[in-house]
C-alpha cells in the first residue's frame, strides 16, 4: 500500500491508501525538529490499532510546504519502511499540468496537488478553497491549467491576530454564533459574529469575484478540515471533499504507474 505524507503548516497528514481508496489517515502537529525515529514510533503504534503492520507499506510520497520537515520524513521512509519516498513536483511525480502565473516555481505542493485531484475527479473550470493555516483560492480552468488563487489568513490565525493584539479579549471556540442574529450583546457572542460571520462574508465575496473574473460556470470544491465548519450556513460550495491533497497524492502515483 501506499502511504501518502501531506506536511502542512499546523499538521502532517498521513494517509494508507490502496488504489485511490484511503484505508486509514492520522495527523500530528508539524515540527520540523520531530525525528524520523519519532515518527516511526507514533506511525507504528496508530497502524497496529487499525489492523496494519509496516510491512504492509511499500511505497511512500511526500508532498510538504515546510522544507526543513523533508529530510526527517525521508528518512522515516528509507529507514522504517525499506523505500525512497517520492517527492511530489519532482521527477517521476512532476505536476504535469500548465501553472500559467507569473512565478510558477512559487506554487506551493499542496495547491497544486489539489488542483490535480480536483480535476480527475470534476471536470470544468474550478475554484478549490482549501481551509488550511492560510485560507487559499485556486482557480483552474477546464483544461486543468492553474490560473492564479488568492491566500488569506486562516480563521484560526486570524482568531489568535485578534486576541494577541487586545489583551481583554478572550480567547474563544470557533463555531457558529449561539445567537441567530449579528447583534451581539456580550463580548464572546460579539467576538463569534464576527470571526465566524466575517469569514463567511469573505469567503462569499471572494468566491463572487472570482466567478465574475472568470466569466464561464465554475465549480466551487472546499477541502481541509475547517470546511465543514461553514458548509451549514453558506451555499457557496458546490462539493466538499476533505482528503483532496491526499487523493491528489495518490493519483499522482497512480497515473505514472509507479509500481513497488
Amino acid at each position: 500500500m501506499l502511504l501518502a505524507i501531506d506536511a502542512g503548516n499546523t499538521n502532517v497528514v498521513f494517509a494508507l491508501v490502496a488504489g485511490r481508496e484511503i484505508k486509514a489517515r492520522w495527523r500530528i502537529a508539524t515540527d520540523p525538529r520531530r525525528t524520523a525515529d519519532e515518527y516511526a514510533v507514533w506511525l507504528s503504534q496508530l497502524l497496529s490499532l487499525e489492523g496494519f503492520d509496516r510491512s504492509d507499506v511499500d511505497r511512500v510520497v511526500i508532498a510538504t510546504v515546510v522544507p526543513r520537515a523533508m529530510h526527517n520524513l525521508q528518512v522515516l521512509s528509507s529507514k522504517y519502511f525499506k523505500t525512497e519516498a517520492m517527492i511530489a513536483g519532482r521527477a517521476p511525480l512532476e505536476w504535469g499540468i500548465a501553472i500559467d502565473v507569473d512565478e510558477p516555481a512559487s506554487l506551493g505542493a499542496d495547491r497544486a496537488i489539489n488542483t490535480i485531484a480536483a480535476h480527475a475527479l470534476h471536470d470544468g473550470d474550478l475554484i478549490v478553497i482549501d481551509f488550511g493555516t492560510a485560507t487559499t483560492f485556486d482557480v483552474s480552468d477546464y483544461s486543468g491549467a492553474y490560473k492564479g488563487g488568492i491566500i488569506a489568513p486562516g480563521i484560526n490565525l486570524s482568531l489568535d491576530a485578534l486576541v494577541t493584539a487586545a489583551a481583554k479579549l478572550p480567547r474563544i471556540a470557533i463555531e457558529a454564533p449561539a445567537i441567530p442574529g449579528v447583534i451581539g450583546r456580550n463580548t464572546v457572542d460579539q467576538m463569534s459574529i464576527g470571526v465566524y460571520w466575517g469569514y463567511i462574508a469573505m469567503i462569499e465575496g471572494l468566491v463572487a469575484r472570482l466567478k465574475t473574473e472568470v466569466a464561464r460556470p465554475v465549480k466551487v470544491i472546499a477541502t481541509g478540515g475547517l470546511a465543514t465548519l461553514f458548509e451549514r450556513h453558506t451555499n457557496v460550495f458546490d462539493v466538499i471533499e476533505p482528503d483532496l491533497t491526499i487523493q491528489g497524492l495518490a493519483i499522482m502515483v497512480d497515473n505514472a504507474h509507479i509500481t513497488p
